[in-house]
């Protein structure tokens, strides 16, 4: 009976959902569109927005398919964002595109209705490596992709779902992932770690935690072979050593994604977080 009820309810968010504006370019490099989605609450008067970035090995997946756009039924606006691939433009590309959408983002939030100072991210797998590098960077690796510099690309909570934190320690406990040429590091920052460590480093969201830094989620698999769950513990304990608010949950047995992150108990975590800590801002 409850599980008929939740659904339901599932059901008449999907119904009250708002409009939805498709493929808008945030910025133009060397001849490249990127593009986002927009997904709005059928109520969206100042609401948060929460900005999306998918997964993929920093070299496949699609803005289109985005994976939190449940959140408008909580009331949030969700874009989702394309960047470039490591195929296409080693580290910090991706950080700049990033942070471009972002500052798009606020600067366009009188036309769409959702509040600039309210803003989220979330991402998964790689997607959530630049949630958190665009979370903790600050005012470091913000490029100018997009424009509107006058706009801060900050946001106030990250949501991070099986994301890389720190790739010396990776290129210590999976170095398949960062030491092969053709590896998924090896591509993002067009050379190993061991290579350059300092890039490494710098590419690492754990290096940006300090006191001040966001409010943070995490969701890993205790069984992911592609990003070891170590990734998670490491930013955990960062994040306590700077005295920052964490919170996180391993899933035991689970891999590297699945239905089991985003069934209802967690999505219900995922909004209730989100919602607590926009709200202080």
């Amino acid at each position: 009976m409850i599980a008929k009820f939740v659904g339901l309810l599932e059901m008449m968010r999907s119904w009250l959902a708002g409009p939805r504006y498709r493929q808008m370019t945030y910025a133009v490099v060397d001849g490249q569109e990127l593009c986002l989605d927009l997904y709005l609450p059928f109520w969206r008067q100042k609401c948060p927005l929460i900005v999306y970035f998918h997964g993929g090995g920093w070299n496949s997946g699609s803005y289109r398919e985005s994976g939190v756009s449940w959140l408008t039924g909580y009331g949030f606006a969700v874009a989702s964002v394309q960047y470039r691939f490591s195929s296409e433009a080693v580290f910090p590309a991706q950080v700049h595109d990033v942070k471009g959408a972002i500052r798009w983002l606020k600067a366009h939030a009188d036309e769409f209705g959702y509040d600039a100072q309210r803003v989220g991210v979330v991402g998964i797998s790689s997607g959530g490596h630049l949630a958190l590098m665009a979370g903790l960077a600050g005012e470091h690796l913000e490029g100018e992709v997009g424009g509107h510099l006058t706009e801060k690309s900050s946001v106030a909570a990250v949501v991070n779902y099986f994301g890389a934190s720190d790739f010396i320690l990776r290129s210590q406990t999976q170095p398949t992932a960062t030491e092969q040429k053709g590896s998924v590091v090896h591509k993002l920052l067009g050379s190993s770690v061991s290579e350059n460590p300092t890039l490494a480093a710098q590419a690492s969201p754990v290096t940006h935690v300090q006191p001040g830094s966001p409010p943070l989620l995490i969701f890993h698999g205790e069984k992911d072979e592609q990003v070891l769950v170590d990734q998670t513990h490491r930013l955990v304990a960062r994040y306590q050593e700077q005295g920052c608010e964490v919170e996180h949950e391993v899933l035991a047995g689970s891999g590297h994604g699945g239905p089991e992150f985003f069934n209802q108990p967690r999505r219900e975590r995922v909004a209730t977080f989100l919602k607590e800590t926009l709200s202080r801002v």
